[in-house]
This record gives structure tokens, sequence and C-alpha cells, in this order.
């Protein structure tokens, strides 16, 4: 029988997390702020330049980050708190596993296949649908999607050898 104690074993705590999203923002920022101010950031005659409010955006996103992380590194009383348990870790895995490999598959196959791939498999694999069911989901969602962004909106996006074998 699992105890309590068994399904919450210690993972990575509270404030380590804060810690590795406060520096991981602060790069983030850092990037937009550095981007804005190569295509302009002034106030120029006419106005503020392309960059002005994405640099400001971005500040705004540094400060509040250099914030979260002071509060974390100098607080005398630290969240050391189990941030997710086991349990949770595998749910969010089983997600984030899928995600990163369709996101790797899109270069390869294009968006409209990876989707299609990516939309069959959850609902085979987490949502335990029947393959009648699955089907015309996973076709349809994405050939809906391409008329939409590729014919109507003419939009392009990510293409693989289908798209191309079809002239897209």
């Amino acid at each position: 029988m699992a105890t309590e104690s068994d399904s919450s074993e210690h993972t990575v705590s509270t404030r380590t997390m804060d810690i590795i999203v406060a520096l991981v923002f602060m790069g983030v920022a850092a990037l937009v702020m550095a981007d804005s101010w190569r295509i302009g950031a002034r106030w120029a005659s006419d106005g503020p330049e392309a960059g002005y409010f994405p640099f400001y955006v971005g500040l705004i996103m540094f400060l509040s980050s250099v914030g979260t992380l002071a509060t974390n590194i100098f607080s005398k009383t630290p969240d050391r708190s189990n941030f997710v348990d086991r349990e949770q870790l595998g749910s969010v895995l089983k997600v984030l596993v899928p995600t990163i490999v369709y996101v790797v598959l899109i270069n390869f196959l294009g968006l409209y296949l990876s989707s299609m791939i990516f939309i069959a498999f959850f609902m085979w694999w987490l949502g335990k649908y029947p393959v009648k069911t699955i089907l015309p989901v996973a076709i349809g969602v994405p050939l809906v999607l391409f008329v939409m962004f590729e014919i109507w909106f003419l939009v392009p996006l990510p293409k693989g050898p289908i798209e191309t074998a079809l002239g897209y």
C-alpha cells in the first residue's frame, strides 16, 4: 500500500524552480531588449521606432525577473517545499516529451503532417479513443488549418514532403 510520502517524494524545491524560471525569463528579456535596440528602440521625430515598445516590455520583464530572483535568493524564509511530486512530474512529461518530438518533426515533415501524427497519437495514447474517432479528427483538423492558412490567408507555414508534392 502506497503512502502519501511515496507519491510526494522530493523532486525539486519551489525556490529552485522560481530561481530557474527567473533566470530563463531574464535571458529571454535580455534577448528581446537587445534585438529591439538593434532595430531601433528610441523615439524618433515621427514617433516610436519599431523596437520601442518591445524594448520596454522586455525591460519590465527583466526587472520583474530580477525581483523574483532577489526575493528567492535573499529570503530569510525560502520556500523549500516540494515543487512537484513524481506522479505530477510523470503527467507533465507525458505531454512534454511528445510535444518536443512534435516540434522536431515539424522540421522534417512540415506542420500539417506532424500535427496529424501528434493529434492521432494523443487521442490514442491519453484519450483512449477508437480509431473511427481518431482518423477524422487527426486528418480533419490539419486539413482545415491548411485550407485556412495556406489558401485563404496565404500565410506560409512550415511545409513537408506532402505539401511540396501538392505544389505548395
